[in-house]
């Protein structure tokens, strides 16, 4: 029995040696060990938003309608007109302002040309009542030289000249407060209708809204016609007044926004550098370091129950992309720790025997088991030693049948 257990042993060794160097060995995938930094990473993913943004809302204006809108998403400056709305309805308003504008003032231009006109009567009445208490005067100092019939009708004269002239002086008091009084009347009716034009002169100039500052036009929905119908708003669309239409978030102000689990939570730390990968731009990798991380972990509702926790984790991004925009998501790699001088190689190069990892290096003759320890892992590489730089390895493991074999 014995003789026949070495001899099972042999065959099978042979039959291992012979696999790993057969043709079809050879033709594994590979990859090449190198050289360099490792970064120690704690994965998640994130969401961009914006920390300061501006809402456009419509004027306090009743019965508006969108007529133009910027291209959502489109780029805009300070300035640059992002919504006009129908100005008809402001511009008839504004018309008819106009014209009990100039009424108005017709009206108090004839008040002030009347108050004129009975202030040039009244002062030739005064001047005329006070040339005949003078005359009276004149006459009752004769009453010496005169009869006593004479005198007496001249002292009678007098006082009735002087009675007419207090009358005239009254009547000069009452037609200067009657007539400031119509002046004053047609001056307020004239202010409130210069004040109606003016206010629809401004809700002419809000018939246009222009960006507050530099960003992309987000537009927000419109509840008018219920949840079920909501939508962004668009041309065509009638709006209420000070109704919130669009958004404009500052570019500049990105920030990436992620959630990391209670077990990875531990690892990070403030001023962590950070790499954030948009979906959207593979290609656009930005950099950026942690700047805050939350205190108190929240549930996350992905379909799990009961839910996960995590904590929100927040990114200061460094150079933008121009073309990154809020709510772009992707995949965000925070750096826990460097290894400068590192041989690193895939990770599917990584295989375990006997509870040991190992690589298989690639010889002219096939592919042999060179043992490793693992420095640092992440999903896609890893740190080793035991191996040298440019050292090809199999990306699978050469000891198995290939699976179109299997399937036969």
């Amino acid at each position: 029995m014995a003789t026949i257990a070495a001899t099972l042993s042999i065959a099978a060794l042979a039959y291992g040696y012979h696999r790993l160097r057969s043709p079809t060995a050879s033709n594994l995938p590979t990859a090449a060990a190198r050289a360099g930094e490792f970064l120690v990473t704690v994965n998640t993913r994130a969401t961009l938003v914006a920390t300061r943004s501006e809402e456009l809302h419509a004027p306090n204006v009743l019965n508006l309608q969108i007529t133009w809108l910027a291209p959502s998403g489109s780029a805009v400056k300070v300035g640059d007109p992002v919504i006009r709305f129908d100005p008809s309805s402001a511009r008839k308003d504004a018309d008819a302002k106009t014209a009990a504008l100039r009424q108005a003032q017709a009206t108090l231009d004839q008040a002030n040309a009347a108050a004129q006109i009975a202030e040039q009567q009244d002062a030739l009445d005064l001047a005329t009542d006070q040339n005949g208490v003078a005359s009276a005067r004149l006459d009752a100092s004769k009453a010496a030289i005169l009869s006593a019939i004479d005198g007496d009708e001249a002292k009678l004269a007098l006082g009735m000249a002087e009675e007419k002239l207090k009358v005239e002086q009254a009547n000069i008091n009452l037609h200067r407060a009657s007539n400031g009084a119509k002046i004053a009347s047609a001056t307020r009716n004239r202010d409130k209708a210069q004040a109606d034009l003016t206010l629809d002169q401004e809700e002419m100039k809000q018939m246009l809204v222009t960006a507050p500052l530099a960003g992309v036009v987000t537009y927000l929905t419109n509840q008018s016609q219920g949840w079920m119908n909501a939508q962004p708003f668009k041309v065509g669309d009638h709006v209420w007044a000070n109704a919130a239409i669009a958004e404009i978030p500052d570019l500049t102000s990105l920030e990436a926004q992620g959630k990391l689990a209670e077990i990875d939570r531990g690892q990070v730390t403030i001023g962590d550098a950070v790499d954030v990968h948009r979906d959207a731009l593979p290609e656009a990798a930005v950099t950026g370091k942690l700047v805050a991380i939350a205190a108190l972990s929240e549930p996350n509702y992905d379909g799990n129950f009961p839910p996960a926790k995590v904590f929100s984790v927040f990114a200061q991004l460094n150079a933008l992309d121009p073309r990154l925009r809020p709510q772009m998501s992707g995949a965000c790699d925070i750096v826990v720790r460097r290894i400068p001088r590192a041989i690193v190689v895939p990770a599917r190069a990584l295989f375990t025997v006997a509870g040991k990892p190992v690589v298989y290096q690639q010889t002219p003759d096939g592919f042999e088991p060179r043992p490793v320890q693992v420095q640092a892992r992440n999903p896609d590489e890893a740190a080793v030693s035991g191996i040298a730089a440019g050292t090809k390895l199999a990306l699978v493991d050469p000891t198995q049948k290939p699976a179109a074999a299997l399937k036969q």
